[in-house]
């Protein structure tokens, strides 16, 4: 009798771990990606190769979409997702907070592609005249760096504004209420406004910065899993080019899925840089000047070492800034 309860016992045992296993392969087989309303991770998704490719490799995909870069690298920084695209600006104040993650690669410089808005009948004409005016925006996002720059290059200092943070949606209704006096915001919000509200560019990043947007990785992810992610920057790079050639067949694309007039989506599809490369020492640079602007201007707590949350692809050498 005693021996039947411990044979089926040990067979529970056993049963759960064997369940137990079973999800956590079946977690290790699934590649959970974060995106956002713009970039070529959209397209990626529309386009439904990943999924194919990730298969023979008995992988499969799982889209979460979210309104910001910060909100994305908090799933990230979470475990609810192991792979999203921001700007330059939200993995630095994730670096910040302790988020374990790393730069897998880039894409070329968009400058164009985010910009500070000013209503259509406002009196402000240059970025110095914002002085002691609200400006909203998303905190943590591509945009607080072009704001750093934009006030500096002014011959403003950061706390010489009125910063307000909301999320694109809510700092859309503030801007169109006339509660705010500017919006930094990025495409295709930055398209939207100025077709819809005939907002005004104020100045975009052109001469500022680069407006880099950047795949990213949680650390054990990218570790456990180099060939996933590596077939996902291909497949990105592969469609990056496809849609730098092709720019109304992935307006005709997109639209639908961004729920934006054609006009709108290809002001932003032409602004967006295609073709995704891997972490080189320049880019690697450029990022360490944003870490060490924001830590003098006390945005986030301590000084950041970029290089220390380089990915490095299967069989390159490791890139660092020099």
């Amino acid at each position: 009798m005693r021996t039947q309860i411990l044979r089926r016992s040990l067979f529970a045992l056993f049963s759960a771990a064997v369940a137990f296993g079973a999800l956590s392969q079946a977690q290790a087989d699934t590649l959970r990606i974060g995106y956002q309303k713009y970039g070529t991770l959209v397209l990626l998704k529309a386009r439904g190769s990943l999924e194919k490719r990730l298969a023979e490799q008995g992988v499969q995909v799982q889209w979460t979409e979210f309104p910001g870069g910060p909100q994305l690298l908090e799933g990230l920084n979470v475990g609810s997702i192991d792979f999203g695209v921001t700007g330059e600006t939200p993995p630095v104040f994730a670096q910040a907070a302790g988020a374990d993650l790393v730069y897998v690669a880039y894409e070329p410089p968009a400058p164009a592609s985010e910009a500070i808005l000013v209503p259509k009948d406002s009196p402000i004409k240059s970025v110095a005249e914002l002085k002691g005016k609200k400006v909203v925006l998303n905190k943590g996002s591509n945009v607080h760096y072009l704001l750093v720059r934009a006030l500096e290059d002014a011959g403003l200092k950061y706390s010489d504004i009125q910063t307000v943070f909301l999320a694109p949606a809510d700092a859309r209704a503030a801007f169109e209420r006339g509660a705010v006096d500017a919006w930094v915001i990025w495409d295709p919000y930055q398209a939207a406004a100025e077709n819809q509200l005939k907002a005004r560019t104020l100045r975009d990043a052109s001469g500022l910065a680069d407006n880099h947007q950047f795949y990213l990785a949680t650390r054990p992810f990218a570790a456990e899993h180099p060939q996933v992610i590596a077939t996902l920057i291909d497949e990105v790079r592969s469609v990056g080019e496809w849609s730098k050639a092709h720019p109304d067949e992935v307006t005709a694309q997109v639209a639908p899925l961004l729920g934006l007039p054609a006009d709108i989506t290809l002001t932003s599809v032409k602004r967006q840089g295609y073709g995704a490369g891997f972490m080189t020492p320049e880019v690697i640079a450029a990022q360490q000047k944003i870490a060490d602007s924001f830590y003098q201007l006390k945005l986030i707590p301590k000084p950041l070492s970029v290089k220390d949350v380089i990915w490095t692809p299967p069989g390159k050498k490791v890139a660092s800034a020099q």
